[in-house]
């Protein structure tokens, strides 16, 4: 049995910025309204043409590549986590395989949304602990501005979201009191369509209803978000994952050194780190410029605290995820 640790990452984020005074020149909106209720000061959209969801991720798995010190011929297997693909069908995962020039590894594609980057990386680490693969390229990205109600009717949700990608190598580690400890996974299916994107669906409305229809005020194919309900949903959940990895850990809140949750509000950051009674300097948020980018949140959040030196050898770092589904999860690392 190994521990899988994380070798290396990276991120990629859009270079055009768009920011709440915008958004507010297509939409009824402004800054005060959007960072009173997220914390969102700006976010990045792509330019179409240059950035996908899967070349996204292409950009930030090569910088993660490189830190981890491996070759692209050491890579074993390809988690991506998305919610946003480049195609109905196939996923991203065999893209980056082919435009990274992979061998022919065995490429995931993860759709557990906000908490889909921490299920990739609990994927990937089952893998590494039973020895079928060492090196394993963990993925999350999203393209979500193609894809919103860019007015007013969809303000709720389309000023939160934005567009990303961040990346990690995970590798084994024969020492194991260092690398992931534990993850833990959860869902909760009775309240899916409280946060959802109905169509396109097999199930409900495909393409050709949606066409046949013609019908300007379907908003089937945009986000819906019950946002009070998801927050109330979210701060719970949050508590309860972050506590089950500590105990399963033997572990305190005074043992966090960096909790990183995903960024999908800066008021649940906030309320959460009041709860756990942490300090500025246990908790990273970036959610003021990148706003909310899904399965990318946490590693792009992650790869930047890193970077920061606010993540280093020794430290005890716990990362925690609520999302659609509804689904939420934790993983606890020895860094």
């Amino acid at each position: 049995m190994y521990h899988s640790k994380i070798a290396g990452l990276g991120y990629y984020v859009p270079s055009n910025v768009v920011t709440n005074d915008d958004l507010s020149k297509i939409i009824d909106t402004n800054d005060e309204w959007i960072q009173e209720r997220t914390g969102i000061q700006e976010r990045r959209h792509i330019i179409r043409g240059e950035d996908t969801t899967t070349s996204m991720g292409v950009k930030a798995a090569e910088i993660a590549i490189e830190r981890a010190g491996v070759a692209k011929e050491d890579i074993d297997f390809v988690v991506f986590a998305t919610l946003s693909p480049d195609y109905y069908f196939p996923g991203p995962g065999v893209l980056v395989q082919r435009d990274l020039g992979l061998r022919t590894v065995g490429a995931l594609d993860v759709r557990n949304q906000c908490s889909g980057f921490l299920y990739a990386l609990s994927v990937a680490d089952q893998y590494i602990k039973t020895g079928m693969y060492k090196n394993i390229l963990v993925i999350g990205s999203e393209v979500h501005s193609t894809g919103l109600d860019m007015t007013t009717r969809g303000r709720g949700v389309s000023v939160i979201f934005g567009d990303g990608a961040g990346a990690a190598v995970l590798s084994r580690e024969e020492d194991l009191s260092k690398g992931i400890l534990s993850t833990h996974l959860h869902s909760e299916g009775e309240y899916a369509e409280e946060l959802a994107l109905i169509a396109p669906g097999m199930g409900a409305r495909w393409v050709t209803d949606i066409i046949a229809d013609n019908d300007p005020n379907d908003e089937s194919y945009y986000p819906h978000m019950n946002g009070q309900f998801v927050f109330k949903n979210a701060v719970v959940r949050f508590a309860e994952v972050i506590n089950e990895g500590l105990e399963a850990n033997n572990l305190q809140v005074s043992d966090i050194d960096m909790l990183i949750p995903h960024q999908a509000n800066l008021r649940i950051s906030q309320y959460i780190q009041k709860k756990f009674g942490l300090s500025d300097d246990q908790v990273f948020n970036n959610i003021q410029k990148y706003g909310n980018t899904t399965a990318a949140s946490i590693p792009i959040a992650l790869t930047e605290a890193w970077e920061k030196g606010k993540v280093k050898s020794g430290d005890t770092v716990v990362l925690a995820a609520f999302g659609s589904g509804f689904t939420w999860a934790s993983a606890v690392i020895k860094w």
